[in-house]
C-alpha cells in the first residue's frame, strides 16, 4: 500500500511523491535536493530505483535507470556543455557499450564507439542495440509523471 504526500527535510531537501507503509520514499515522486539537484521518476524503499530522470544544478542531465539512488542501467547523460554518452552505467558511473557524442555533434575520428569503463573507451566496436536502448530509456524516463 502507498500513499501519496509531500514532506519537507530539514536540509532544504522537499518530496512530493508515494510513501510505502514504512515511511520511505517508494512509488512515483519528484526530490529536490539542497544543492539543485532534481530527481523525478520511481523510488524503491527510499532510493531513485527504475525510470527516472535526474537534473543538476549545473544544467547537467541523466534520463535512464537507476538502482540503489545510482545511475545503473541503461540511459543517456548529457553534460552541461552538451557532450553526451549514450549507453551503460553502473555505480553511477560510465561503464559498458556506448556512444559519445560531443557539443557539436560528432563523435570523433575514429568514432568513440565501444566498451568504456569510467570516463575511458576501452575497446572500439559497434553497439548499435545499447544506444537504440539508451535513447527508449531515456525517453520512458522522461514520461515518469506523477
Amino acid at each position: 500500500m502507498t500513499t501519496r504526500a509531500s514532506y519537507k527535510y530539514g536540509e532544504g531537501e522537499e518530496y512530493h511523491g508515494e510513501w510505502n507503509a514504512h515511511g520511505k520514499r517508494h512509488g512515483l515522486g519528484h526530490l529536490t535536493l539542497a544543492n539543485g539537484t532534481k530527481y523525478t521518476g520511481r523510488f524503491e524503499n527510499g532510493f531513485c530505483s527504475g525510470h527516472g530522470v535526474m537534473s543538476f544544478a549545473d544544467g547537467s542531465r541523466y534520463e535512464g535507470e537507476f538502482a540503489g539512488g545510482r545511475f545503473s542501467g541503461i540511459g543517456v547523460f548529457t553534460r552541461c556543455d552538451g557532450m553526451k554518452f549514450e549507453g551503460e552505467f553502473r555505480d553511477g558511473k560510465v561503464n559498458g557499450l556506448g556512444l559519445l557524442t560531443f557539443a557539436d555533434g560528432t563523435h570523433g575520428l575514429p568514432r568513440n564507439e565501444g566498451y568504456f569503463e569510467g570516463n575511458e573507451l576501452k575497446e572500439r566496436q559497434q553497439c548499435n542495440e545499447v544506444i537504440r536502448k539508451a535513447r527508449n530509456s531515456a525517453t520512458i524516463a522522461r514520461s515518469q509523471h506523477l
